[in-house]
């Protein structure tokens, strides 16, 4: 049974790496639009309501064609600790890749960038608080593109959450980030 549960977990990593390496490739041949579209819109958060949160969405784009690393991608916070209320999250992705912002609740104890992901490079998104992805627009979209941002505000109750960007392979990239809420 350990054999069996070993090979799946190497198997299932297998697969998330070669989605990512895919996704590099044809980005790597689209080179820096939107699907072959065009440049991405630069646009920046309106002013938003509550405490608001700056976030980064990094990337190094993959190492010399191949699949993102762990720590070669990030998410970066211009705060770790906020007031519970209305909390505002404004995304700005600085990295050469589509992201996304995702907030779940951190369970006690534990860390960030310590959650299961799924065959498909993913974690689990069910409990999720909020998404940020529309480009230049307020929620859950398609995705943020280079140069592009998008926002949410939440309601969150103190505790700890999680912010991450959930395509595939990222949040093994090391794009996570926690947050506290007093």
């Amino acid at each position: 049974m350990t054999r069996w549960r070993t090979a799946t977990v190497v198997l299932a990593a297998g697969a998330a790496v070669l989605l990512t390496a895919a996704s590099l490739l044809a980005l790597a041949l689209l080179g820096p639009t939107r699907g072959g579209r065009g440049p991405a819109p630069p646009c920046a958060a309106p002013a938003l309501s509550g405490t608001t949160v700056h976030v980064a969405l990094t990337d190094r784009g993959g190492m010399m064609g191949g699949p993102m690393m762990a720590g070669a991608a990030r998410v970066t916070a211009d705060r770790t600790i906020v007031p519970h209320g209305k909390v505002s999250f404004a995304a700005t992705n600085t990295g050469r890749l589509p992201h996304e912002l995702v907030v779940l609740p951190l369970p006690t104890g534990q860390p960030a960038g310590e959650r299961t992901t799924g065959a498909d490079g993913r974690v689990d998104e069910t409990g999720a608080l909020g998404e940020a992805s529309a480009a230049c627009a307020d929620g859950a979209g398609a995705g943020i593109p280079p140069g592009a941002s998008s926002w949410t505000t939440l309601q969150l109750p103190p505790g700890r959450y999680e912010l991450i960007c959930n395509y595939p392979g990222h949040y093994l990239a090391g794009m996570h980030t926690m947050l506290e809420v007093t």
